[in-house]
């Protein structure tokens, strides 16, 4: 299972501590006042849950980094202190130094939980691991550990290391998953506008003129009629001249705005309905004396110490 920062996993993780930022809490042995180093930040799992508390141990070793399991951790919201439990500076010198671009893979977790289990662990054969053979008479062997390798292995084998108990913190704390709806603004399409030219042939009907000669030969009303030969002239050469017009086509072309295209954005708005599966935390009571009914208090007996 794939481990991540806090603050990768959920950038408002400081809401689910009140307001208040686990990160940058000081660190100190348990039952004492000294100070061995700083969380510097915490590692969830896919699905949130803490794991590993990333310690700088500068107060103890100068420069290294190294996991505490959470659940070898003491909170102390009120002191602003995280308590190592049970933490000795020999185990901090055995425990492998963290960096901040490597990845916590299987392996590198065993050798952290070898440590802290105070043996090394090995990958084990998915046949129940055998009995301690070599206990001794009259002492009853430890119970065996869970079976597993690397990819069978769950954190609830080692709960020693990963719950977070009510003796050993102050709050239990439930989260619940809510949805936070936002927008985001993307560019959907893209139109584009431009002009084209098209050419078409046209026809248009022009009326026109012209002009012809008309020649007609008549007789006229007293032909036939005699005439003094003194009053008459022959010659040759006479001429009549007749000028003819005619109208000639003449086309030209001239450009008009024929129409004008304005373009501008409209909003439409609308209501989108989304759904996505949420989960909440419900706390469990497991009570071994008399339930009282009606009541959201426990009997003064199962009190911690500080509300009795």
């Amino acid at each position: 299972m794939a481990l991540v920062k806090i603050s990768d996993f959920d950038p408002d993780y400081r809401e689910a501590f009140d307001g208040n930022d686990v990160k940058g809490m000081s660190v100190y042995a348990q039952g004492t006042d000294e100070k061995i180093g700083t969380v510097s930040d915490v590692l969830v799992d896919e699905e949130g849950n803490f794991r590993y508390f990333i310690v700088d141990l500068g107060f103890w070793i100068f420069g290294k980094k190294v996991l505490m399991p959470v659940g070898r951790s003491r909170i102390d919201y009120g002191a602003d202190r995280v308590y190592a439990v049970g933490m000795t500076r020999e185990q901090a010198e055995n425990l492998p130094e963290f960096d901040e671009n490597m990845a916590v893979d299987y392996d590198y977790e065993e050798r952290v939980r070898g440590v802290y289990r105070g043996q090394p662990t090995v990958e084990m054969p998915l046949e129940a691991a055998p009995l301690d053979t070599a206990a001794t008479v009259g002492t009853a062997a430890p119970a065996p550990r869970p079976t597993y390798n690397r990819d069978t292995y769950d954190y609830k084998y080692d709960e020693d290391l990963y719950n977070l108990k009510e003796d050993t913190n102050q709050n239990l704390k439930l989260y619940q998953e809510r949805l936070v709806a936002n927008k985001v603004r993307r560019k959907a399409g893209e139109v584009s506008i431009g002009k084209r030219v098209e050419t078409e042939t046209a026809q248009v009907s022009i009326p026109i003129e012209k002009e012809r000669v008309v020649i007609e030969r008549v007789s006229p009303t007293d032909a036939g009629r005699a005439v003094d030969p003194n009053q008459v002239r022959f010659g040759e050469g006479e001429a009549t001249r007749v000028e003819l017009y005619e109208e000639t086509p003449e086309v030209r072309k001239e450009a008009f705005v024929r129409e004008e295209v304005r373009v501008r954005k409209e909003v439409d708005q609308e209501t989108v309905q989304a759904q996505e599966t949420i989960r909440r935390e419900e706390l469990d009571i497991h009570n071994e004396g008399t339930v009282v009914e009606g009541s959201d208090r426990l009997p003064n007996d199962r009190l911690p110490n500080d509300r009795v």
